[in-house]
């Protein structure tokens, strides 16, 4: 039995986080991965480690990501740019060399660097034997990667056809290293509830637009900013809104907002009610979406859903309002479920905007 990924927010069994991962980073046509959809895992540090080791071994067959790096050092043999005062400077010109400064085609890079500190974190954490040894052999052939401080690294990466592989693998350490990874008394590292509730929220969303423009591409699936309908165009200090999916097809547009919380309803004096914030938000984006496409004298029914993945509460959200003329509804997606119960419930979203107009409850 797989244990539950996350303790303190929405529950969720591990592999759905690889399924997940697979949607939000396009790793679904990677033969390698496919192995991993089908293991078990004990926690997350497991998947982790899995995804790494399979995308890793991928890699090294395609051969490793290199670019040029620049190097300076002092040489026998001459190569690129000749300093001469760091040459006099640091006396290798009385050992018969020169400081070189050259630019050189190595595997030492930022993704690299990443790849092989994220495998000893997880190396350190609470993996099998089997599943360490075979990330220790792998790591050999990172010997010419130098160490990189993980809290410095900038996940604001570019990706073009040279590198585009790497992206499965950056998101997996990406979750890694801004998880709750600590460091025990002894050295050892763990991995606490899995990963922090801001991680699991950035993927959640990015798991369903990517979800939606691979399973229903009948539809246009995008995240776009809204336009704040104005009076007199005055704009200034208003908040910008951009919308985490929405959905349009046949003059029909559905506004989604993924939410990915501790609790999936807030108290109101012993009463369990929608989140006020995140009702006023969804409002404020259908609204403005249906008056922007009047005005533009545009027949399209705008309605907005928050869409929660579920907890272990025995009160959730699950209903559809008729708000001035839209509808809105909060229910939550279940990522505790089998994968392909999750996908029928996503299916079934979609539907409701191919399908006959429903009345709202």
């Amino acid at each position: 039995m797989e244990r539950q990924a996350a303790q303190v927010a929405a529950v969720i069994r591990v592999r759905n986080v690889f399924h997940m991962l697979a949607y939000a980073f396009s790793a679904l046509t990677e033969q390698g991965y496919r192995a991993v959809a089908t293991e078990d895992f004990e926690n997350a540090a497991e998947l982790c480690a899995a995804i790494l080791e399979r995308g890793v071994s991928l890699q090294l067959k395609r051969g490793l990501g290199q670019e040029y790096v620049s190097r300076t050092e002092a040489r026998s043999s001459l190569r690129g740019t000749i300093k001469v005062t760091e040459s006099v400077k640091s006396q290798a010109i009385w050992r018969r060399q020169l400081v070189c400064s050259y630019d050189e085609f190595s595997v030492d890079t930022t993704m690299n660097r990443i790849i092989k500190a994220t495998a000893a974190l997880l190396v350190r954490s609470d993996i099998s034997r089997a599943r360490k040894k075979s990330l220790k052999k792998l790591m050999v052939y990172f010997a010419d990667v130098r160490e990189i401080d993980l809290h410095t690294v900038d996940w604001n990466m570019r990706y073009d056809r040279n590198n585009r592989t790497y992206r499965m693998l950056m998101a997996v350490c990406w979750l890694v290293v801004k998880g709750q990874l600590h460091t025990r008394y002894d050295g050892t590292t763990r991995m606490m509830d899995f990963f922090t509730e801001q991680c699991m929220s950035r993927l959640y969303e990015k798991f369903l637009l990517k979800y939606y423009r691979r399973e229903h591409p009948r539809l246009r699936a995008s995240a776009p900013h809204i336009d704040w309908v104005l009076d007199d165009n005055f704009s200034h200090g208003l908040p910008k809104m951009r919308s985490d999916i929405t959905l349009s097809a046949r003059g029909r547009v559905l506004i989604i907002d993924a939410k990915y919380y501790t609790s999936t309803m807030q108290s109101n004096f012993d009463k369990r009610t929608v989140h006020s914030a995140n009702l006023y938000q969804i409002f404020a984006y259908v609204k403005n979406k249906q008056i922007a496409f009047e005005r533009a004298g545009e027949s399209v029914e705008v309605s907005g859903m928050l869409l929660y993945a579920a907890t272990d509460e025995e009160v959730q959200p699950d209903a559809t309002y008729r708000m001035s003329g839209n509808r809105i509804s909060a229910t939550t997606l279940d990522l505790d479920r089998p994968f392909e119960e999750i996908r029928a419930q996503l299916d079934t979203i979609a539907d409701t905007l191919t399908g006959p107009s429903a009345p709202a409850s």
